[in-house]
């Protein structure tokens, strides 16, 4: 079963470890510990059941609790799923921008990095076209690029 736990942002890798130590000694029924990436604060246990999930945890620094509701292995795959990177902007494309302080402004791609998720764009119908570097997931192409 799998049992999602809260823990200290940015403190998933440390809890781990102590977590991990703490199987170590006390040989608990736990198969793996997930530090999924994109959700920070959380981790995603594998253990025989609920209980053995909460004495792992039970007084240890930087967890907060786990949630009551165990994940299937569906839901977890779906979590885990890598999304589609970019969804193939590319650069000279128009993005609309769907959320954020940019919302509904229309821009051109400059730069894509694919490794961080993020684009560098310059806003169009703007004064000063100033270039800005967002999250690809919060932008939608609305016209490709040309192809040569």
């Amino acid at each position: 079963m799998y049992f999602i736990v809260r823990v200290t942002s940015s403190q998933e890798r440390i809890t781990t470890d102590i977590l991990q130590n703490k199987i170590e000694k006390s040989n608990l029924p736990v198969y793996s510990i997930i530090i999924a990436q994109g959700m920070r604060g959380y981790l995603i246990i594998e253990a025989e059941n609920e209980n053995v999930a909460r004495e792992l945890i039970l007084d240890e620094p930087h967890v907060k609790g786990i949630l009551n509701k165990p994940l299937s292995e569906e839901e977890l795959n779906k979590m885990l799923e890598t999304k589609k990177v970019a969804q193939d902007i590319s650069v000279n494309d128009i993005v609309e921008f769907m959320s954020g302080p940019f919302k509904g402004y229309k821009a051109k791609v400059k730069k894509v990095d694919t490794t961080k998720e993020e684009i560098t764009v310059e806003l169009m119908d703007v004064a000063v076209p100033i270039p800005v570097t967002t999250k690809a997931n919060i932008a939608r192409i609305v016209q490709k690029a040309e192809k040569v």
